[in-house]
This record gives C-alpha cells, structure tokens and sequence, in this order.
C-alpha cells in the first residue's frame, strides 16, 4: 500500500482528496494536515510515500514544505503531487525542479486525481520490480520519449496501436480482447495482439476473471 500525507488548508477540499485516495486501489491515507508546519510534522511522524501538496498554506507555501522534507532526511526521498490553483509559469517550473511527480491544477474531476494515483502506484511498482533497468523501463519511468517513437515489433502497425492504446485509456476500469475488438472495430485476435504487446511492454496490467466454466478471461488496463 502506498501510504499518502494529504496537505490542503481547506477543511472540506482535504476531506474530498482523503475519499479520492481511499477508493482508490492500492492507496491509504497516513494522515492529513492543513498548514506547512503541520505537513512536515506529520511527515516526520507518518513517515508516507506520497504527499499531495497545496502551494497556498496558511505558514508557508507548498513548494518551501517540499524542499524542507527533502532537507531534512535526504534518505527519506517522500514523493510529491501538487494539487493546487497556482498556475503562473513560475510556481510549475519550480515544482517539476524540486522534483514533484505531478502537478494538477484546481479545479479538477476527481478522476483525474485517481488516474495520477494510478499512474504513481506504477511507477512505483515497477521501480521495486528492478534490479537493472532498460531503456524500455526509463522511458517508461520518465516519460521522456514521446508518443509513437518506440519501434513495434514486426506485424504490428502504430496507428493500430495507437487505435487500441485510446480504447483502453478510455475504458480505465479495463476489458477483455473481445470487447476491445468491439470498441475499436477490430478483430479479436489483432486487438488480443496488441494488448499482449502493451502488456509485456509494462503499459497495461493483466488480470483474470474467473466464470463459472473454461478458461478465466484476460483483462487489460492501461497503466502507462
């Protein structure tokens, strides 16, 4: 589970991102708190994996809390996600720096929260599953390789993938190849490729759905 330090000085704004994180799976709130001087406390006592920080505090603003969690344990490198109605130029550049793993602006369907969570559990798994990562794995961490550049094997073609890569972002709860071939008007058997594909490139999960008879059914959700 990855525990989350929930920061926000609106009494009410806290308690909805605390219910987001709670639904959402793989996440418990540690704790929440509503001033700078009350993050770095909790953060010191909790000890959490995420912090989902406000710029605008009470004390002091989100971006000096960040840098004081750093400054105080170095060893223990808390990540970061700013949720927050700041959006000059200035205050983003200054949270991608000090190292935020995201940056939503409010306000924003909760959603979107959930899907940044999402992503974040990911990483975080896939970092913990590496002893020596590929370039594969790096741009999957860092997202620095943009969209179409990765080489398909042979017999797959990009916008076909890209076809089926929008079917699931858009089902985020997941589907089978069946109902991929449907959403995307392809044949089960391509659509079932391309999900493997994804699925051993770390960008969709594979679950199974156990029925009564035959053989349990293969779910795909995108991760990336």
């Amino acid at each position: 589970m990855t525990r989350v330090l929930v920061v926000d000085d609106d009494f009410m704004v806290a308690r909805l991102h605390s219910r987001c994180v709670a639904a959402t799976e793989g996440f418990t709130v540690a704790g929440v708190a509503h001033s700078g001087s009350e993050a770095l406390r909790a953060a010191e006592l909790l000890r959490p994996d995420l912090v989902l920080l406000d710029v605008y505090l009470p004390d002091m603003d989100g971006l000096s809390v960040l840098r004081e969690l750093r400054a105080r344990d170095p060893r223990h490198q808390v990540d970061a996600l700013f949720i927050t109605a700041a959006r000059d130029a200035h205050t983003i550049r200054t949270a991608l720096r000090s190292g935020a793993l995201y940056y939503l602006i409010k306000p924003f369907h909760q959603s979107a929260l959930q899907e940044q969570l999402r992503h974040i559990g990911a990483l975080r798994s896939r970092l913990a599953g590496l002893d020596e990562a590929s370039q594969e794995d790096v741009d999957q961490i860092f997202g620095t390789r943009p969209p179409g550049s990765r080489e398909l094997p042979k017999g797959l073609a990009q916008h076909t993938a890209e076809l089926v890569e929008r079917v699931l972002r858009e089902h985020p709860q997941g589907l089978s190849a069946s109902e991929c071939a449907a959403a995307g008007t392809l044949s089960r058997v391509s659509a079932r490729r391309y999900l493997e594909y994804f699925a051993e490139t770390g960008r969709a999960d594979v679950t199974l759905r156990y029925g009564g008879t035959g053989r349990p059914e293969r779910r795909y959700r995108w991760v990336a």
